[in-house]
């Protein structure tokens, strides 16, 4: 099997698919400037589902995701985001945690593994 890489530099790669399987780097938002726990939140998940669709897959064949939020007291803001967005017919195993992220700018990051969509899956 072919081990596919997306968006690659010198130290990762943003997405990696191999097999019938898509992993994700940790997410964190691009613009950090002013943006609390669920901008961050909303922005990380539309690039999810932008890293997922290049991979050939999509939030509702996500496996399992681990959320890392810098303070555990903004989970209801996460949640906010999450919620809205989450494939609610299908919903990940998931695990949030409260961890020191990169920078203090960051709020939320988000790690996802998914299985690839079958041929022809539009979705």
């Amino acid at each position: 099997m072919t081990i596919k890489r997306f968006e690659s530099g010198p130290r990762m790669s943003q997405a990696v698919a191999y097999g019938d399987m898509v992993f994700l780097a940790g997410q964190v938002a691009a613009d950090t400037v002013g943006t609390g726990v669920t901008a961050q939140t909303q922005a990380i998940l539309a690039e999810i589902d932008r890293l997922l669709a290049a991979a050939g897959s999509h939030k509702s064949r996500i496996l399992a995701t681990t959320i890392y939020l810098a303070d555990m007291s903004t989970f209801a803001e996460m949640n906010a985001a999450w919620d809205a967005w989450v494939d609610r017919a299908n919903p990940p195993a998931r695990a949030t945690v409260e961890a020191k992220l990169a920078g203090p700018e960051y709020r939320v990051e988000i790690v996802v593994t998914a299985a690839k969509a079958p041929a022809g899956d539009a979705q």
